[in-house]
């Protein structure tokens, strides 16, 4: 039985994030990518996803193996991947693939290094946008260089890489749902200490991580990913073994409404309470229906930041007292009272703040792994 240990959620290839190959892509190159499992097994497979490909994207190898540092990879633990029994594969545009799964036992919170080997032109990947993590590439059939020499490039984005999972023998699994501060946006790169690294080894359980930086519930953006509404069944519902999931989303709707603009509207549309309960009603009735167990996370305080006004601060308000007390959700992770500045409840503690009054740093994230523990 298959577990979903590892998840980075598609994006439209953009050039409005740091550095990226995303609009450039890959030819004739090897990409090695490293990803930290939140549960072990004796059997792992990937997934890869060509959603926003225009054309086909042909895969000419790949391979997976235990992390050593940087773009080493542990000698003896290199694993070649099949598709099907082929050592290659072409996964059609807006498509996707899972390999067959081979033998390499992994441990909990261990990270595993994947190579893809892209011999022919790309064109524009599908990609993750911010990682945190390091991806590296280099010229050339670089799928089993050990040591890593030959990875000359480096990126803190994810490409066509979209899931991998392992045989857990569990059915447990949390994903958490929403934007950048579910993204992990403030964490320390290279680090682990997104909420959903430290909510898995609070509680044993496989974490998945379905954040996009920018995201909103009920709009569409070039930079920052198909609507909550849109997206939740690919990139929750699809998964294995997922049990719950975890609602923090919609301060991206409020923040944008009063700033007037974002990359896909300008203006950016008004979003009032109402429009907003009906979002996060849409995702409960869509999780509930494929029998997930649904908790909802209040929005983290943001007064004093760029999302931050009259309006965004009538709206949060409301949105936040219908996550408490409506009893929608089957249980309320209090994020927001968790994380307020005791001398100001509309603005994170300082304790807390990454530095600009809208994301948490490390501290923010444990506190806010340890509240979500409590309602799992």
């Amino acid at each position: 039985m298959f577990t979903t240990v590892w998840t980075a959620s598609p994006q439209l290839p953009s050039a409005g994030f740091t550095l990226n190959w995303s609009q450039e892509g890959f030819w004739r190159h090897s990409l090695r990518q490293i990803v930290r499992l939140t549960a072990g097994g004796d059997r792992v497979r990937i997934h890869l996803s060509n959603a926003y490909g225009t054309s086909p994207l042909k895969v000419a190898g790949a391979t997976i193996a235990r992390t050593d540092r940087g773009a080493a990879v542990e000698p003896g633990s290199l694993r070649r991947l099949t598709f099907a029994g082929a050592r290659s594969v072409e996964i059609p545009a807006r498509g996707r693939a899972a390999s067959d799964a081979v033998e390499l036992a992994l441990e909990a919170r261990e990270s595993v290094t994947v190579t893809l080997r892209l011999d022919a032109t790309t064109g524009p990947a599908t990609f993750h946008a911010q990682a945190f993590a390091t991806s590296y590439r280099g010229a050339g059939d670089l799928l089993e260089d050990t040591a890593g020499a030959g990875f000359d490039e480096s990126s803190e984005s994810w490409y066509f890489l979209s899931a991998v999972d392992v045989t857990a023998g569990r059915t447990d699994a949390v994903a958490l749902f929403g934007d950048s501060i579910t993204d992990g946006f403030g964490s320390t790169p290279g680090a682990d200490r997104r909420w959903s690294d430290v909510l898995a080894e609070r509680t044993g359980r496989p974490v998945i991580n379905a954040g996009i930086g920018g995201n909103l519930v009920l709009n569409d953006s070039a930079w920052y990913g198909e609507k909550g509404v849109h997206r939740l069944g690919r990139d929750v519902l699809a998964q294995a073994g997922v049990s719950t999931l975890v609602v923090l989303q919609g301060l991206n709707d409020i923040g944008f409404s009063e700033t007037g603009e974002q990359p896909t509207y300008k203006p950016a549309p008004v979003v009032e309470t109402d429009e907003l309960i009906a979002g996060h009603r849409e995702l409960i009735r869509q999780a509930r229906a494929s029998g997930l167990r649904v908790i909802g996370a209040t929005l983290l305080p943001f007064g004093g930041s760029d999302h931050w006004g009259e309006h965004a601060a009538k709206v949060s308000h409301e949105v936040n007292e219908w996550i408490r007390r409506s009893g929608e959700y089957d249980a309320v992770a209090d994020l927001h009272r968790a994380l307020a500045d005791p001398a100001d409840p509309d603005a994170l503690n300082p304790a807390y703040d990454f530095g600009d009054h809208l994301h948490p740093n490390d501290a923010g994230y444990e506190v806010m792994a340890e509240v979500t523990a409590e309602q799992l």
